[in-house]
């Protein structure tokens, strides 16, 4: 069978010095896939577009942002997700310096800052500690979220296969 997925990026705007991620609340439309979650910012990447053009695209336009500094932390085939069972290949990234002022909302939501410790308890393995945290994360967002912002510099690639909303699998290496 023959991969052909969506292509898109995601990034993480950690502010290092006030350990705080920027992240959108998919609050503004309810036709939105992703109404109702708290995620990274990114989108698809359009005809001619390279991975890292489309990542200053997406940020410049979803957060006003232009990155200085951007690490590829991994890539993920996100098979069957969503309420549309779509493929995606994604390249995940993490900005820690950028130019300008996020506003305060996009066409797809509020823009917030969420304390590092927070987005990573709301991926903590107890499911006690996630629904403490209180954020509406994608289920499969609590397996790799954790190596976007830990030590290791080397980039994972993995493979999150979902069933509706839901995770039904997480593999992954590094390399």
């Amino acid at each position: 069978m023959t991969f052909t997925p969506i292509v898109g990026t995601l990034a993480y705007l950690w502010d290092r010095d006030g350990d705080r991620v920027l992240m959108v609340q998919r609050d503004a439309r309810p036709d939105d896939d992703h109404y109702g979650k708290v995620n990274g910012l990114g989108g698809k990447l359009e005809a001619g577009e390279h991975v890292v053009e489309c990542m200053r695209r997406e940020l410049r336009e979803e957060a006003g942002l232009e990155f200085t500094s951007l690490r590829l932390r991994g890539t993920i085939s996100w098979t069957d997700f969503g309420p549309r069972d779509e493929d995606w290949l994604g390249f995940v990234f993490l900005a820690d310096a950028w130019r300008g002022e996020p506003p305060a909302q996009n066409d797809e939501g509020g823009l917030i800052w969420v304390p590092r410790a927070r987005l990573l308890a709301a991926c903590d393995p107890d499911p006690a500690v996630r629904q403490a945290a209180g954020l509406a994360l994608w289920d499969g967002d609590r397996h790799f979220l954790p190596l976007v912002f830990d030590d290791d510099p080397r980039p994972f690639h993995g493979v999150m296969p979902y069933s509706g909303d839901r995770a039904v699998g997480w593999t992954y290496e590094r390399l």
